[in-house]
């Protein structure tokens, strides 16, 4: 049997009101018969308490469908085995996912099978858990069936014992489930635990041994970048729906605005809500929606992120505070493709900044490159942490296991190892004759003994006058200054790395008289050393310095 879970025409699908869904289920009488259970089940908390069937929209019918439908009742193996639904709040999705596990739950066949609901917190699934729960004390024959025990928010079949659970996320208490089915609430606030990834994993084993089951995530946007395991979930899906990778038994089903509408800011006309909120008019209203809208903006800039992140699906980029730096507003428009042996190969002299290197800091490292001709200004980066910021920052831990695998990040075992990989690159440029012969490298007068006695180590042979003190506070708001005019005027490129993005939208301004000031007091708990160290090898490169003599990769053009 063939089938696709891809769904590349998903832009035309969605603006035209159309299923995610790209093929009719795999077996149609299974998923008919799970149909005909969720459609009896009352939801409890809307007048009249009508039943699922009464109110469910043809999206949320064709994405159970695609569930159910996937099980082959000869072989007893789901042939689709995850799902990820990203939708705007208030669409009906945890109520239906609860009905789903409920269904699930009457349908199975294996005696004493275990299913779970885990979520962030205990209120989080409780989102999906009591609906189910109070369908079933809404319905005489359900009550017969089950034995409901809200206290340890447990729902057990009388007469095969299977169960349904609820478990807050805690890596100890999923350890060793074998859940048939596991339902993830609010995967969004997973990518922000530090060991989710371990925590999923252990949710999930119980697919390795019950061919039948199958693994649903939920979430809504995230109120900050992608992060952790949503950031891996949510790239895959796209991925898969767009055809890039080829994965039949993962389906995604992702309502979010084509990236031309959110260029256009399309979304935040009202005309336009209903792309990612299927449910409009039944359990969305627009008028509400418009009003949360119009409350968001007139209460500043950040309760307007979280509005759109949450109520119309919008992946947050770099930060939209009204106290961020200028040069955000132009960052993204200035990434290219540039590694540092681009970096070397196309500048005629380079300065470097250097900055943090606390226990708890990221050490970052960034070079400018002056390029040959243009004379634009070429963007490298890269940061060091010790591992011990995992545990001591790990409200930031995933997004910094995120720069690792993306090789932005070194994480280290022992202090110094990150000095000596600083090092060992400013060796390499000034090998190469491209740093400048005085006021090379800057960094933060605070804290560089240790990069100055490995600098000037035998071996390293860096001179004094090389290394270059740069002021902080008010005294760098030139450096601040003309790093702001060169994105502005397109003269500064940069890689468009995650990282450098993630510290650019951290940036705080705090103004001081006819001052700005960007400090890591003012960013908070935000990491943003890599975009001081940027600023450090601007205060550098604005002396219009030159290099001390041809590279190697102008003597091998010579030679060619």
């Amino acid at each position: 049997m063939q089938w696709t879970t891809a769904c590349p025409d998903w832009e035309r699908r969605i603006l035209a009101r159309e299923s995610l869904i790209p093929s009719p289920p795999l077996f149609p009488d299974q998923a008919k018969a799970a149909l005909a259970v969720m459609d009896q089940l009352r939801i409890v908390d809307q007048p009249g308490s009508p039943t699922w069937g009464e109110l469910s929209r043809p999206w949320l019918r064709d994405f159970v469908s695609n569930i159910f439908g996937a099980y082959d009742e000869e072989s007893g193996r789901r042939l689709i085995r995850e799902w990820l639904l990203l939708i705007s709040k208030k669409n009906s999705k945890s109520t239906t996912a609860g009905f789903i596990m409920l269904t699930f739950l009457i349908m199975n066949w294996r005696q004493a099978g275990e299913f779970g609901i885990l979520a962030p917190t205990v209120e989080v699934a409780n989102n999906a858990y009591k609906p189910a729960a109070d369908a079933i004390k809404a319905d005489d024959e359900l009550k017969e069936l089950f034995h409901v025990q809200d206290h340890i928010r447990t729902i057990t079949h009388r007469i095969t014992k299977a169960t349904l659970q609820v478990v807050a996320a805690d890596s100890d208490t999923v350890a060793g489930k074998k859940w048939i089915v596991t339902l993830i609430d609010e995967l969004w606030l997973f990518g922000k635990k530090a060991n989710a990834e371990d925590m999923l994993r252990e949710a999930t084993g119980g697919l390795l041994s019950r061919p039948e089951g199958c693994v649903l995530y939920l979430s809504t946007q995230s109120n900050d970048p992608p992060a952790g395991v949503f950031k891996q979930k949510l790239q895959y899906a796209r991925g898969v729906r767009d055809g890039r990778i080829k994965d039949p038994q993962f389906c995604p089903v992702l309502y979010e605005f084509p990236d031309q509408m959110l260029a256009d800011k399309a979304y935040l006309k009202p005309e336009n809500f209903y792309v990612t909120n299927p449910n409009m008019g039944a359990s969305v209203d627009e008028p509400t929606l418009v009003r949360l809208l119009e409350q968001a903006k007139e209460s500043g800039d950040e309760s307007m992120r979280g509005t759109v992140a949450k109520h119309l699906n919008v992946e947050i980029g770099l930060s939209l505070r009204s106290d961020r730096w200028a040069g955000a507003d132009f960052w993204e428009q200035n990434a290219t493709k540039l590694t540092l042996d681009d970096l070397l190969r196309r500048s005629e002299v380079v300065t470097a900044g250097v900055d943090g290197g606390g226990l708890d800091d990221l050490l970052g490292l960034v070079l400018i490159g002056r390029e040959r001709n243009t004379r634009k200004w070429l963007v490298w980066a890269k940061a060091w942490a010790h591992e011990i910021v995992l545990t001591r920052r790990m409200e930031i831990a995933p997004r910094l296991r995120d720069f690792e695998k993306d090789g932005d990040l070194t994480i280290v075992a022992r202090p110094g190892q990150d000095i000596v990989a600083v090092a060992d690159i400013l060796c390499r440029v000034r090998d190469e004759g491209l740093l400048p012969e005085k006021n090379a490298i800057g960094v933060d007068r605070h804290g560089i003994g240790a990069l100055i006695s490995e600098l000037e180590s035998p071996g390293r042979d860096f001179q004094a006058d090389q290394i270059q003190g740069i002021p902080q506070g008010y005294q760098l708001m030139g450096a601040i200054k003309d790093t702001e005019r060169m994105l502005a005027g397109g003269d500064m490129l940069h890689g468009g790395r995650p990282l450098m993005n993630w510290c650019v939208g951290n940036a705080r301004v705090e103004p001081k008289g006819n001052a700005i000031l960007i400090t890591k007091a003012i960013s908070g708990s935000a990491k943003i050393d890599p975009l001081m160290a940027l600023f450090d090898a601007a205060a550098l490169m604005a002396l219009n310095p030159e290099g001390l003599g041809a590279s190697f990769w102008e003597t091998e053009r010579t030679v060619a």
